[in-house]
């Protein structure tokens, strides 16, 4: 069966005027289901970016469809601080409702759909890699629509992955959600005051701790600060204040300061080994939905 371009049934448009699958007739079009707190999307996203800035010229239109995992993500001074932390320039489509993600039978961020010039679906890839391969496809389908049309170099960024792939995840960290709906028993513990939800736990009141086993060379957690809209984590690894192992988004000090809903980056580039992570809390109101790995 033939799987076409979906009617953009969305809540909102941003960058631009909404899109119909009749409008995009005789463009190649490249939908990518993201979510702006989630690292697998965040590390597609330069690909994403770069064929919109090296192709749009030429006859592709990159839909960015915005689908939240969690309730936060359907705020629209979330999502639009989202879209602009992140550059995205292209035109996004606020799926709320998960519409466009059940007429194409989507199950997964991130997760991109390649649709011809006549509005067929060609292709879809899921999760991380193949850019050499989504690019080739992309480079194909516009010399289809308009023969003779001159092609840029490859991007930089699917060069650069071409010649050395993939990282791999084998034997890191499986990640965390710490809610009810789909925690894990064991993988994490807590002290202190918190109430458990369906998607996060909240800090009742402070002080309390997260602390999770973990064994990664990076970890990120998807966080929301309190009702004064502002929280900090103090971040220690192995029982001591993060040190050269801190994620970008710790400070000297060993505490993350947020102000938004979002993902935070905690640590980077720590040997491959078992560690403990722990964070100091003391915000009330503050809620951890998901920790996140890296190689």
């Amino acid at each position: 069966m033939t799987i076409r371009i979906p009617n953009f049934m969305v809540e909102r448009w941003v960058n631009s005027a909404p899109l119909t699958a009749d409008a995009l007739r005789g463009k190649v079009v490249l939908v990518d289901f993201w979510e702006y707190t989630c690292i697998n999307w965040i590390r597609t996203a330069p690909y994403v970016t770069a064929w919109n800035r090296d192709y749009a010229n030429l006859g592709l239109v990159v839909i960015g469809v915005h689908a939240p995992e969690f309730e936060f993500g359907q705020r629209a001074e979330n999502i639009d601080r989202g879209i602009r932390d992140h550059g995205l320039t292209y035109p996004i489509a606020l799926d709320n409702d998960f519409a466009v993600w059940r007429a194409l039978g989507n199950n997964a961020w991130p997760a991109k759909y390649l649709f011809d010039a006549e509005g067929r679906l060609v292709d879809r890839w899921v999760g991380e890699g193949s850019y050499d391969r989504v690019e080739a496809e992309i480079r194909r389908l516009l010399v289809a629509a308009e023969p003779g049309t001159e092609l840029p170099p490859l991007s930089p960024e699917t060069t650069a992955f071409a010649s050395t792939g993939q990282p791999s995840y084998a034997g890191i960290t499986a990640e965390t959600y710490v809610g009810t709906d789909r925690r894990v028993p064991d993988t994490f513990a807590l002290a202190g005051d918190w109430q458990s939800r369906g998607q996060f736990v909240e800090l009742e009141r402070g002080p309390g701790e997260i602390v999770l086993p973990f064994k990664a060379g990076e970890v990120n957690l998807v966080v929301q600060p309190g009702p004064s809209g502002e929280a900090a984590v103090t971040v220690l690894l192995d029982g001591k204040p993060i040190g050269d192992e801190r994620g970008v988004d710790v400070g000297p000090d060993a505490v993350a300061h947020f102000d938004r809903a979002g993902m935070i980056r905690l640590v980077t580039s720590a040997s491959r080994e078992e560690h403990i992570l722990t964070l100091v809390a003391s915000e009330p109101g503050l809620r951890a939905f998901v920790f996140t790995f890296g190689p």
